[in-house]
């Protein structure tokens, strides 16, 4: 039978558990969980990023003290950055194997480059990869496993794995066809079912590696909203929203743990038997170590967060093949173009998103011809970083966009337009990946009107507004004024184009009057840097250019 386990998260029992002793054996008879999530190919250690030789590093040296040690991440490990896009996560795997992870869950991202891709880079993986509530939408079979259980120093711990079914339009909607991922209620019951399982197994602590987050854009499939259902899970690994909780925070009888984003931190919990009048309990504390902690040398570490020689000779190979390949300068940029997330691409136009949207619109008027499409829109999910002010170079566009996503075209109504950027800004003011990035487009959003949900669209997370138009207006298309009935045609990349995020407005069109260029989107920047922009990205984009009004 489970046995009942508390939180134990004051300072005090932290620094019991960390004080600066380093002698062998001083974390004996403990298990300290450490994890990580959305690495997004943040794997080489610099003075900003702890990264995979780090983490190989900490683990060893927990271990030297007498710790026994499970190594989690909880999603978002195959894309980001080039060193990992390049093998299509192929090489994050490797670098997880070197690093000694002992369990994962998937994460949208996992996704990018297709199902097939993905199975394939998790045979490689020597740890467990786990995901309950993904299925075979043929037979309802489980695409990976479900649960694993560990023995470890503080009895069985059982561990199991939920991905976010956003994946759905987060990942390109045709890389996930044949594929379901239980939602809302169904989500519950299959983390319910999880519980039982493993309570029945005998497990004395039950951890859930959920790549869900707590945002609101992904309300009903967040963690709050699985432990607002479930009981039972003891301590809750988050991943998907990049939120930071330092000392976990308790929901419910379960902690919740979350390390930020690209390797800032490193999370840990630490859980011990404790008895008090003859009850025996299991007591977890949990922190995280980040570069800052190491510099100041507080964690009771014998060589504080140092490099492990065998795990940074893996990345850096790797990696010097990866620059040796993208650093060849093709252009300037005189002005910084923002691409943050919030505030930022997600939450408002950017000038970085100015720069994207000209460049998809150039691309496929080039395709098309000059007078075949009339406006461009990009979803600033899909612009991962900023371009700083110097050399331009290949590494750059595939760090900023990575996805592999092609400039493509669609014929829509003004009505369908106008349905796609009120679903796309939903959440404005808050933070949305779909947030359009436009080119040709002028419009308002008025965030002092509530957005009303209309029916959900098919295979998505998201709704349609029930009044289009309600919250956004559009002045003109093309240079000329917006009507309902006209009917446009716009350059996007082709996982909106495909119904990805909130644009499942589009899905029907594109499979109707859809055309893709074969130019990928990096391309296409690359392209219209050097031609119309002469290699220079200079003061015509040092502010965004107003075509987006929020009130």
């Amino acid at each position: 039978m489970k046995k009942l386990l508390s939180l134990v998260l004051a300072l005090a029992m932290m620094l019991c558990v960390f004080a600066p002793a380093t002698a062998e054996g001083a974390l004996a008879g403990k298990l300290v969980i450490l994890h990580t999530n959305d690495m997004h190919g943040r794997a080489v250690a610099t003075d900003d990023v702890l990264g995979y030789a780090r983490i190989a590093s900490l683990k060893k040296n927990l271990e030297a003290q007498g710790a026994e040690v499970l190594l989690m991440d909880a999603g978002d490990f195959s894309q980001g950055t080039p060193i990992v896009n390049l093998g299509y996560g192929k090489n994050a795997v490797e670098f997880m194997n070197a690093t000694g992870y002992d369990v994962a869950t998937l994460g949208n991202h996992e996704f990018d480059w297709g199902a097939d891709n993905m199975l394939q880079n998790m045979e490689n993986a020597q740890f467990a990869v786990l995901c309950a509530n993904l299925t075979r939408t043929a037979d309802n079979t489980l695409v990976m496993e479900a649960n694993k259980i560990f023995e470890t120093a503080i009895g069985k711990v059982g561990v199991f794995g939920l991905a976010t079914p956003e994946t759905m339009t987060k990942a390109h909607p045709d890389k996930v066809k044949g594929i379901t991922f239980a939602q809302a209620e169904e989500l519950y019951a299959v983390a319910a079912a999880q519980v039982a399982e493993l309570e029945a197994a005998g497990c004395d602590m039950i951890v859930c590696l959920g790549h869900l987050g707590d945002a609101d854009e992904s309300i009903t499939n967040r963690s709050i909203d699985v432990l607002a259902n479930v009981t039972g899970i003891d301590l809750f690994i988050d991943g998907h929203s990049h939120t930071t909780i330092d000392g976990g925070v308790v929901e419910g009888e379960t902690l919740r743990v979350s390390t930020g984003e690209y390797s800032e931190a490193i999370g840990y919990v630490v859980a011990e038997k404790v008895t008090k009048d003859d009850v025996t309990s299991i007591a977890l504390t949990a922190g995280l170590y980040t570069l800052a902690d190491n510099a100041e040398a507080t964690l009771a570490l014998g060589a504080g967060l140092a490099i492990d020689e065998e795990v940074a000779a893996v990345v850096n190979a790797i990696d010097a093949k990866v620059e040796e390949e993208l650093s060849a300068t093709f252009a300037k940029a005189e002005v910084l173009l923002d691409g943050n997330r919030a505030p930022g691409v997600r939450t408002q136009e950017t000038n970085l998103g100015d720069f994207a949207a000209d460049a998809i619109l150039w691309s496929a008027k080039q395709a098309l011809g000059e007078d075949a499409v009339d406006a461009a829109l990009t979803n600033g999910g899909g612009i991962r970083a900023s371009i700083e002010i110097g050399d331009v170079t290949m590494k750059t566009m595939k760090t900023v966009f990575p996805f592999g996503n092609e400039v493509a075209t669609l014929t829509l109504t003004g009505a369908e337009l106008l349905e796609a950027l009120e679903a796309a800004t939903w959440s404005t003011p808050d933070a949305i990946g779909a947030f359009p990035q436009v080119a040709g487009i002028e419009f308002t959003i008025d965030t002092t009107v509530a957005y009303e949900n209309g029916e959900m669209y098919a295979n998505s997370t998201y709704y349609a507004p029930a009044k289009p138009g309600s919250r956004v207006t559009i002045a003109t298309v093309g240079g000329e004024a917006w009507a309902a009935d006209a009917e446009y045609v716009i350059a996007t990349n082709d996982f909106t184009a495909a119904g990805g995020d909130t644009y499942g407005v589009f899905a029907y069109p594109y499979t109707q009057t859809g055309y893709k260029t074969g130019v990928a989107l990096e391309d296409a920047l690359v392209n219209y840097t050097q031609t119309v922009l002469g290699g220079v990205i200079g003061e015509q984009y040092a502010e965004p250019a107003g075509r987006i009004t929020i009130k």
